[in-house]
């Protein structure tokens, strides 16, 4: 279950890195048609329709190609998205306002500390089993 937990969380994850949308997937029937269209109307395959609409061409063939502005708009993909994120470091500097409270050190301390642990700069790294 785990595991499963764990493949879902990534796979969330990557899915809103590369900024799918849940629209962009009801929208993928519109992208299969108008690819189609390109198919039958300019016989571009499917790389030069990407091309044509999210690529290098895209500029050029809306040019072109302005009775299919409408069309264009409805395909997935087409959002844009832009990132700011500020960060402020604000250096707070404390007003030096002595409240005369003044703490004091017990001279006989009532509690008594012993070193848990030895020191193996003085003894050495390696030392043989010690009887209890």
């Amino acid at each position: 279950m785990l595991k499963i937990t764990s493949i879902a969380i990534s796979m969330l994850i990557l899915i809103q890195s590369l900024n799918v949308h849940f629209d962009d997937l009801v929208e993928l029937d519109e992208l299969i048609e108008h690819a189609q269209f390109h198919a039958e109307e300019y016989g571009d395959n499917f790389f030069v329709f990407i091309s044509k609409h999210y690529g290098e061409l895209k500029a050029e063939h809306s040019k072109k190609h302005q009775e299919e502005k409408e069309e264009h708009e409805r395909l997935p993909f087409q959002h844009q998205c832009q990132t700011l994120t500020l960060y402020a470091h604000v250096l707070y500097q404390t007003p030096d306002n002595n409240l005369g409270v003044d703490f004091s050190v017990d001279p006989n301390p009532n509690f008594f500390y012993q070193a848990s642990y030895r020191s193996l700069v003085q003894e050495g790294l390696l030392q043989p089993p010690r009887q209890a």
